[in-house]
């Protein structure tokens, strides 16, 4: 039976990125003859040892996040006989296999919907660490909203940690001080705080990763649970449901076909644009017209962002 191990760069319990990563997890061990254990490593300078440590009684190791791209390369060639995947990352080497939900393409419609919606002209974006996934599904955001509305004005910052809801909630609380009407947050343990700030503020939230538009989402281990207030502060949520990383690489290992795999619109709903019930429906109407052309390749969504940083107090 191949044993597979999940490190986690976080707490248990706090944050949608890395329920989503148990719950595919879960559906992978209920699905396939595997045992599977989840590793929780909260510490950046701690993400190296973490994952020796799991592959030191594993067949596989899912590196789960763009976090884990340089403890996996360096981590991988001392463990020749181990298969090492990384969820959302880009990395090459011997036994290392990429597995990624195109954030990207949630995140260009998220863009979309903010210019076309925003009623102030200034959008926040706000995410934690700046780790290759977080800049290219901000890059996106970024050519969305330049898409729909090229004189909007884009407040886009990494705070430092995604999983701090003070800080979170600082930043949010400054970006809505600004002018920013509508902010799509890239957090994970952190998105509390600003959905906290956005609420007082009488600001909206797009969120990622999992549907934040319905108050059911999910917990780890896959159960439901109803963690949102439903006082609709979400406008939309750029899904990129990254438990299906977690679970394909599960099934490509265990196929003798570990290479690496994307999902996109093309695959949804793994990868979608979810909207809240007062979104008019005039306008989800053309953001299925952008979406077909950018899962078509059409419209090409830009990896690159070459605007200005901001930070409170600007």
């Amino acid at each position: 039976m191949a044993r597979v191990a999940l490190v986690c760069f976080g707490q248990p319990g706090a944050g949608s990125f890395n329920a989503a990563g148990e719950a595919g997890l879960a559906r992978a061990a209920a699905a396939h003859p595997i045992t599977a254990r989840v590793l929780w490593q909260a510490d950046p300078a701690r993400r190296t040892a973490t994952l020796a440590a799991a592959a030191a009684a594993a067949d596989l190791v899912i590196a789960h996040g763009g976090q884990g791209e340089a403890a996996v390369a360096e981590v991988a060639p001392e463990f020749p006989a181990v298969c090492f995947a990384l969820t959302q990352g880009r990395i090459e080497g011997p036994g290392i296999a990429c597995f990624e939900v195109l954030q990207e393409h949630s995140a260009f419609l998220a863009g979309a919907l903010a210019g076309w919606w925003t009623r102030s002209g200034v959008v926040g974006h706000l995410s934690g660490e700046p780790v290759p996934p977080g800049l290219r599904g901000r890059a996106a955001f970024a050519a969305g909203l330049a898409h729909a509305r090229p004189d909007a004005r884009l407040l886009t910052g990494f705070c430092g940690n995604q999983h701090d809801p003070a800080l979170a909630r600082a930043w949010t609380a400054a970006q809505i001080a600004a002018g920013a009407d509508v902010q799509f947050t890239m957090l994970d343990g952190g998105r509390s705080g600003a959905t906290d700030a956005l609420r007082a503020g009488g600001a909206r939230a797009i969120g990622n990763v999992l549907d934040w538009t319905d108050p059911a989402v999910l917990a780890p281990g896959g159960a439901r649970a109803a963690i949102l207030p439903g006082d609709g502060v979400f406008l939309a949520s750029a899904v990129a449901d990254n438990g299906w990383a977690v679970q394909a690489a599960v099934e490509a290992f265990l196929a003798g076909a570990f290479a690496d795999r994307r999902a996109g619109l093309a695959d949804a709903p793994v990868v979608a644009l979810a909207l809240a019930g007062d979104v008019a429906s005039s306008l989800g109407t053309r953001l299925v017209a952008l979406g077909a052309e950018v899962a078509s390749g059409r419209v090409v969504v830009p990896e690159q962002f070459a605007g200005q940083q901001w930070h409170p107090g600007q």
